[in-house]
């Protein structure tokens, strides 16, 4: 697919330490776990004083002590994986942004009547420790990645619940859709894409001249659902048009565009990576959908 791309999938919304841990503890390593520095615990022992609130979802408290370690464990991540980090703000943004996503997952779990046993997660744990190599490696993993054991049960608990609430969220999503076959003449400025138009109006064959431009693939955009290209203008013309017609000129910030439409399927099956897009839209729909009728108060600047 030439300057016309598909949208680049996210594995998911609101994946913290404890969630790559439910989704990869397969991959899980001591040689991993040693090359972390030693991070602060998440949770201060109980007070009977209200512990500081780094952010209130719904009424449910995402504690300071959490997010600063959730913090921690973000940037000595990044740091090993020899990545840029981006402005303190930013951090900060991200990190909370992605607690609270998880909260809101986990409640609407809940909501929808599932629940998280002590079982369920002493069973994640249990794999965890066979697989780094017993229970005191499990130790020493929790505190360099930051963890006591209170707080990495709470949250390996509320990834489990997030986890199941996102996966009922894509597996909501149909594999089947209505699709187009198109290709393209994509030129990169306004004089070469009149001429290309005044071509097709003197009756070129769109598919000739299209692989004029393009010898490789001919333009061919392949197969592909409504929210999928990266170039909506793109997409919407590809959309308006009958199988052989072609659309005016389209102007986006790759170039200059015009499309044929070759041929239409009401209920084509999605490709993976098709699939994977519309799954990952879908998630993030969710999460807006549901930030805008949750009550969240935030504590960091």
């Amino acid at each position: 697919m030439i300057a016309c791309g598909a949208k680049t999938t996210l594995t998911a919304t609101a994946v913290t330490t404890a969630t790559l841990i439910i989704e990869h503890t397969e991959a899980a390593s001591t040689a991993t776990a040693a090359a972390l520095p030693t991070l602060p615990p998440t949770l201060e022992p109980p007070t009977a004083t209200a512990e500081p609130s780094a952010a209130m979802v719904n009424g449910e408290n995402i504690t300071l002590a959490e997010f600063q370690a959730e913090l921690a464990r973000y940037q000595a991540a990044a740091l090993a994986a020899g990545k840029t980090l981006p402005a303190e703000a930013d951090q900060k943004k991200a990190v909370l942004d992605d607690m609270i996503d998880q909260v809101l997952l986990a409640q609407a779990a809940k909501q929808a009547g599932y629940q998280v046993t002590d079982a369920d997660v002493q069973s994640h744990i249990d794999k965890l420790a066979a697989q780094l190599g017993g229970q005191a490696a499990l130790l020493d993993w929790e505190q360099k990645n930051g963890y006591d054991d209170a707080g990495f049960r709470l949250s390996l608990q509320r990834s489990l619940a997030a986890a199941w609430q996102r996966d009922q969220i894509i597996a909501a999503v149909p594999t089947t859709a209505d699709q187009v076959h198109a290709r393209q003449i994509l030129v990169y400025s306004a004089d070469e894409a009149t001429l290309a138009m005044e071509r097709l109006k003197s009756g070129q064959d769109f598919a000739t001249l299209a692989r004029g431009y393009d010898p490789l693939l001919g333009g061919d955009l392949g197969w592909f659902p409504k929210g999928y290209l990266l170039e909506p203008e793109v997409e919407a013309a590809a959309f308006s048009l009958q199988p052989g017609d072609y659309s005016a000129i389209i102007q986006t910030k790759v170039g200059y565009h015009i499309i044929q439409v070759i041929e239409r399927d009401p209920k084509r099956p999605l490709s993976y990576d098709a699939l994977q897009t519309l799954q990952t839209e879908a998630l993030e729909q969710w999460v807006v959908d549901q930030r805008a009728k949750s009550t969240i108060v935030t504590s960091i600047s």
